[in-house]
């Protein structure tokens, strides 16, 4: 007897005994990693990056969803705590960003293309301009409509994003460019804020000075997390705040004055008794060296925990530092708990794989990257919990 599949066209194909789709399940997250945001921290962090620069409004970045924390999540912490300025990336982030804040002055850093223009008006995003096409597109679309909020954008030293030399020599013959423009600010990027020492931060603060000079005047922004550790000369009218926020370590090689803010936990699913001579994951990378125990998690590559802490990487479990085993896979990490008491060690118990000791940082460190990576990574299986929130800032 031949068995056909049904066809594509077919209204509904399903087992006859399976029950009817009546919409969204609602799905525990027993065996999910959680990751908790602790709002009431983020809020000090900011406050600390506001005393830090009195003179200066504190904005801050929530690209990239938030760092990886759920762009819904933070940002309206960070608006009740005084937050008024936000910046993204892209017009679809800006978009997301609108439907959770509606009084906000949202920029959005890759600027407008053809095809948005409707949307940034609409949704009231500011367009950071940083080439003389986008000038002229956003110029020409605003003077349609009496007049629209724009950025400038500068290079300065990161020969990225931003006007080059060349093209602010134009603008300055050229006035009549910006016409139909309301200069929301003037920014530039700088590249080793986080080294106070390194002479390319005072080429780029002269060059900054000479570019708003050529410019109609308007509130300048040229610092990140690191500027409000900076002289008061780089701190501006407004400091693009981001990983210190969520508590990454603002400087290199300097204590990390901003709070922990995030702890990402993952149940055990498993624990199995090893011995000489059996290997663990894939590759048989590590090789048991005597009787003990492994435990494997639900975390994986997948979920932003990084390939390159296989055998590299640990975390805290009651307190104990367990070490990585094996090449993390793309859902399961394994780690050797022969230290930690079997009454801890069991299916259910969560592992800490950063917090408060084990911070992102160190484990940007384990793996050969910086904090934002991980941050940024953090995968959509994680749930994202969020505690201290704006009612009790």
């Amino acid at each position: 007897m031949t068995t056909s599949l049904p066809r594509a066209g077919n209204a509904s194909i399903r087992p006859a005994d399976s029950e009817p789709d009546t919409g969204p399940e609602q799905v525990g997250h027993d065996l999910h990693a959680i990751l908790t945001v602790d709002l009431g921290r983020m809020a000090a962090n900011y406050r600390l990056l506001a005393a830090r620069a009195p003179r200066s409004r504190i904005g801050a970045v929530v690209k990239a969803n938030g760092y990886g924390l759920g762009m819904a999540g933070i940002a309206p912490a960070l608006f009740a705590c005084g937050c008024r300025d936000f910046f993204v990336a892209d017009a679809e982030e800006g978009v997301a960003l609108r439907r959770v804040l509606a009084d906000a002055r949202i920029f959005v850093l890759n600027g407008p293309g053809a095809d948005s223009l409707q949307t940034f008006a609409r949704r009231r995003l500011i367009p950071v301009l940083n080439t003389l096409d986008q000038i002229a597109l956003w110029a020409g679309f605003a003077r349609g409509a009496a007049s629209l909020p724009a950025a400038i954008h500068v290079d300065t030293g990161m020969a990225r994003l931003g006007l080059a030399t060349e093209d602010l020599a134009v603008l300055a013959r050229e006035p009549q460019r910006l016409e139909g423009l309301t200069l929301a600010c003037v920014m530039s990027h700088l590249a080793c804020a986080d080294e106070m020492d390194h002479p390319l931060n005072a080429q780029q603060l002269a060059d900054f000075r000479a570019a708003c000079a050529a410019l109609p005047p308007a509130p300048t922004c040229l610092s990140n997390s690191a500027g409000p550790y900076l002289a008061p000369d780089y701190h501006g009218d407004i400091i693009r705040a981001g990983g210190s926020l969520f508590g990454l370590a603002a400087l290199e090689d300097a204590p990390n004055e901003s709070a922990q803010v995030l702890k990402l936990e993952a149940p055990i699913l498993q624990v199995r008794r090893v011995d000489s001579p059996m290997t663990v994951g894939y590759g048989a990378s590590f090789r048991v060296a005597g009787p003990g125990r492994i435990a494997t998690i639900p975390v994986g590559y997948a979920d932003g925990y990084m390939r390159s802490l296989s055998n590299k990487g640990s975390a805290l479990l009651g307190g104990i530092r367990i070490p990585v085993v094996g090449r993390v896979s793309m859902d399961l990490t394994t780690f050797d708990v022969s230290d930690v008491p079997e009454s801890l060690a069991r299916p259910g118990a969560m592992v800490e794989l950063f917090g408060d000791t084990h911070t992102v940082d160190d484990v940007a460190d384990e793996a050969g990257t910086i904090g934002h990576v991980i941050m940024t990574g953090l995968g959509p299986r994680i749930v994202r919990r969020y505690v201290n929130g704006p009612e009790r800032l």
